[in-house]
């Protein structure tokens, strides 16, 4: 097998093979497999996120003087990669292809790195179904049987400690370290992976997570989106900003909010928003669906261990007390009383809801404020996704009242008391 190499065109990458000349988003598409099938370098690897920042910023007709600068930007984002991409093919593809181009373009080494900036995007289609560029069944209420009740829409958030909201309304607070699966269906899958907070205790948060849209009719390619820490993309894994080169692409789409700290994923073709946020060091998650897509499962799939379904397994959830005394002997540097975490905590959730007991226990289990304003989005995201106002709010009766199998009820605020007397007598 020939190594890639960067061709003469900017606009693409050649091989020695039959094909001839490859585009980028052939390449990317490649290195995306690639990565998939070596997770542990593409967990360590940065190189695909380059790539994609490279292409994006490079997809319009410019003067030869931006796009060296983009070059540059490019060859520096490489060169940061260098101690944990050394073993990657995709890196020493790239640095060869970048030598390549800077010759091809007479760019100097030397100079601004700032990558130029695109000309204005021409305006979003509207965030309606009434006027689609595609057919009918790529519009989720359009495609849905004439004269059918309009569809229930149910929701799921995980943040913070984490604590997780099912589609059920059902609010746990769990460990699951490590990487778990939040929803799994017939059109897409959410995995995330949690990481220790503090070390020695039971605290975690959401480091990574990944999203793959499965490929849907004629409307939307394959898609893969993941973030991870200080690294949340306003693109697809391939650098691409919607669902591929079919007539209805649109109907999938990434729209940033703020850069590097909050992105909204629309996919219209199955009536769903995603969430996703950076929140200090860690991601929080939301998403909108139709119950019926909730529930779409393929053929053999339990859904087992589908957390927005089912909650967390009995075993992964965190049992309070014991969870209040490895706080107490592992007590973060600077942590908070009781009446300073409440204290906090009000400023942002004046209701003393489930969130605002979430943002109290994640204060005293981990002493990072930051949690602070990751119950306050989840709250807003909630108030923004959830059908049912009335339903916003949860509060302890709830969590009892809603209480299944496997749904067992926690008294927070008993419990949070027993964290006041603990941590106030160390």
């Amino acid at each position: 097998m020939q190594p890639l190499r960067f061709g003469p065109s900017r606009a693409g990458w050649t091989g020695m093979g039959r094909r001839g000349r490859l585009s980028v988003l052939d390449v990317c598409g490649l290195l995306v497999v690639f990565l998939s099938l070596c997770p542990s370098v593409s967990l360590q690897c940065k190189i695909l996120k380059c790539n994609s920042d490279f292409w994006a910023s490079t997809g319009h007709s410019g003067p030869e003087e931006e796009f060296c600068v983009a070059l540059r930007a490019y060859n520096s984002c490489v060169r940061r990669t260098a101690r944990t991409c050394r073993g990657d093919l995709a890196y020493h593809s790239a640095q060869h292809g970048i030598e390549d181009l800077m010759m091809q373009h007479n760019c100097s080494k030397e100079g601004p790195t700032r990558s130029p900036q695109a000309p204005p995007p021409p305006p979003p289609p509207p965030d309606t179904q009434e006027h689609s560029d595609g057919p009918e069944t790529c519009q989720y209420e359009h495609g849905l049987p004439r004269g059918a009740p309009a569809p229930n829409y149910a929701h799921c958030g995980f943040f913070g400690d984490p604590h997780l909201r099912t589609f059920g309304d059902h609010f746990q607070t769990c460990k699951v370290e490590g990487a778990w699966p939040l929803i799994h269906n017939k059109y897409l899958s959410v995995q995330v992976t949690n990481t220790a907070v503090v070390p020695g205790a039971m605290a975690t948060a959401t480091s990574k997570l990944t999203i793959i849209f499965k490929n849907f009719q004629e409307c939307v390619d394959q898609k893969t989106f993941h973030a991870e820490t200080d690294e949340l993309p306003a693109a697809f894994a391939d650098g691409s900003k919607n669902g591929g080169e079919r007539h209805s692409a649109n109907t999938l789409r990434i729209v940033e909010k703020v850069p590097g700290a909050h992105v909204e994923i629309q996919a219209r073709y199955i009536g769903t928003t995603i969430i996703v946020r950076q929140v200090g060091r860690y991601l929080t998650f939301a998403v909108r669906m139709p119950e019926d897509v909730v529930r779409s499962a393929e053929e053999g799939d339990t859904q087992d261990l589908y957390l927005c379904l089912h909650g967390c397994p009995a075993n992964q959830r965190i049992h309070f007390s014991r969870t209040l005394q490895a706080t107490g002997r592992n007590r973060p540097t600077q942590s908070f009383s009781y009446h300073t975490a409440k204290a906090k905590c009000k400023e942002r959730l004046p209701v003393e809801d489930l969130y605002f007991q979430s943002c109290v226990f994640d204060l005293l289990s981990t002493g990072d404020i930051n949690f602070t304003m990751a119950a306050f989005y989840a709250f807003e995201d909630v108030k923004m996704l959830h059908s049912n106002s009335q339903r916003h709010h949860l509060f302890e009766e709830d969590a009892k009242s809603g209480a299944g199998p496997g749904t067992a009820p926690r008294s927070l605020l008993l419990l949070l008391g027993s964290a006041a007397l603990l941590l106030g007598g160390l």
